[in-house]
């Protein structure tokens, strides 16, 4: 599972790599059961008639392994008070097996993949959750029917449950013992008054150690079927014989006897700045500052992103020089949440040891002022366009890393932001720069987080 803070808005494709190694796009096969919906880069979407299952091929052969991922449309956001840190859970569970697949058997996901050397695991986050395993292109189909399989065919057990929550409540002490993590956690919980954001992906300690199997049931019986769900394919496979597996494993399912719920719930308009302060042991001090921001798929979050890299990357970066260079900070992040739902503009600078709270967020206000009232230069503008296509172009290496890129912009909403990200990135000005700044980073619409460190003293010596 990853943390809020640590999920950061993966480097976006730029159009030279549309997909790694791929040649022009061939033409997408034609199965009986599914309906060609559209194609872009190579990419060609699918649903399979039966069920609504979404399906997504990207045919690279240029390497003998092929990366499975499904994409769940349910996340943390999708969870109410009580059930929190039910879908983080519930993937844990998803590893205890089924029916048809599990430890006595001999044919578990874990043994399978195991056994045949697959890199494989999960994660849930705010808007989805997934699971995902690279294999040699032989082993495909293997793996595809256990994953299929536990769409519907899980074992959701006391007997599984109550090992795998002490697992999750260690992962849970461990971000508590982390300041950042801690103070993002308080951060969210404060700015976010009505909408789920509101819950930490992990849940509240006291769900997580209470919630009923009977719950983590429903919701798998409310969310994981077919049309809540999205197949990614990449690597070295054929199309048509891919579609074949996908329909022969998954087919069998119908669709969910019910609508699948939707979130509803918009935060209120914040009517003033708000503030937390976090005091526990610690040695350091972190300066929060976040803005309400738009949704991923937002026109303006191209020129958010821009304006992250501009404050924050690299020696040259605005909140470097007025901070870290300065003996200030240690380190400095700024960047826009990239969710299906408008989030956070975030800023956390990790304070330096004879730095105070005070200063260092004075600074950070007053260049975020500065960019309001004088903008950014063309040549800032060039050189954070140069760093998110190098970035780019190291994190696009494999079929892997192109299926975890796609897998968050499923969640954000449309999986072709994996291309139309880059046409507008490439479109930002030191123009839209400002203007951004102006309208989502206003005291107003802010939360501010102070780590405190309580230092406790030495024991005198005998």
């Amino acid at each position: 599972m990853k943390l809020r803070f640590l999920l950061s808005a993966v480097a976006l494709a730029w159009p030279i790599i549309h997909a790694a190694g791929a040649a022009a796009a061939p033409t997408p096969p034609a199965v009986a059961g599914f309906t060609l919906v559209k194609t872009l880069g190579g990419i060609s979407e699918h649903t399979l008639d039966a069920n609504g299952l979404t399906v997504l091929l990207l045919s690279d052969r240029t390497a003998p392994v092929v990366t499975f991922m499904v994409t769940y449309h349910v996340g943390s956001r999708n969870e109410v008070t009580g059930s929190t840190g039910a879908t983080h859970l519930l993937e844990h569970l998803m590893f205890k097996g089924g029916l048809n697949y599990n430890d006595a058997k001999g044919n578990s996901v874990k043994q399978f993949l195991e056994g045949i050397g697959g890199n494989y695991n999960a994660t849930t986050w705010l808007d989805r959750t997934n699971y995902f395993a690279e294999v040699g292109s032989e082993h495909l189909e293997g793996y595809l029917a256990i994953e299929a399989d536990r769409m519907r065919n899980l074992w959701i057990r006391e007997d599984g449950r109550r090992p795998e929550m002490t697992v999750v409540r260690n992962e849970f002490e461990i971000g508590e013992n982390d300041p950042t993590q801690a103070l993002d956690k308080e951060i969210f919980a404060a700015a976010f008054q009505a909408h789920p954001y509101h819950h930490p992906t992990i849940g509240w300690r006291s769900d997580i150690e209470k919630v009923a199997i009977e719950k983590l049931r429903e919701f798998y019986d409310t969310f994981y079927w077919p049309d809540n769900a999205t197949v990614t394919i990449i690597g070295d496979f054929d199309p048509a014989a891919a579609l074949g597996l996908v329909k022969k494993y998954y087919g069998a399912y119908p669709k969910a006897p019910h609508p699948i719920p939707q979130v509803y719930t918009e935060e209120p308009e914040q009517s003033g700045p708000r503030r937390v302060m976090l005091q526990r042991a610690g040695e350091l001090g972190t300066v929060g500052v976040s803005f309400k921001s738009p949704a991923g798929s937002h026109p303006d979050y191209p020129a958010l992103k821009v304006l992250g890299i501009i404050m924050d990357s690299g020696k040259t970066s605005r909140f470097y020089r007025a901070l870290t260079d300065k003996n200030l900070t240690t380190s400095v992040n700024a960047e826009p949440g990239f969710f299906h739902d408008p989030s956070l503009f975030q800023i956390y600078a990790n304070l330096a040891p004879a730095a105070t709270h005070e200063a260092v967020e004075k600074i950070i206000l007053d260049e975020i002022a500065k960019v309001k009232t004088d903008g950014v230069t063309d040549a800032e503008v060039a050189t954070a366009l140069g760093k998110i296509k190098a970035a780019t172009a190291y994190g696009r290496d494999g079929s892997f890393a192109i299926a975890s890129k796609i897998n968050e912009d499923i969640a954000t909403g449309d999986w072709t932001l994996y291309f139309t990200l880059d046409e507008a990135l490439a479109k930002v000005t030191a123009a839209d720069v400002k203007r951004v700044a102006n309208r989502y980073l206003n005291q107003s619409q802010s939360t501010t987080g102070w780590f405190v460190p309580i230092i406790t003293p030495a024991p005198a010596a005998n």
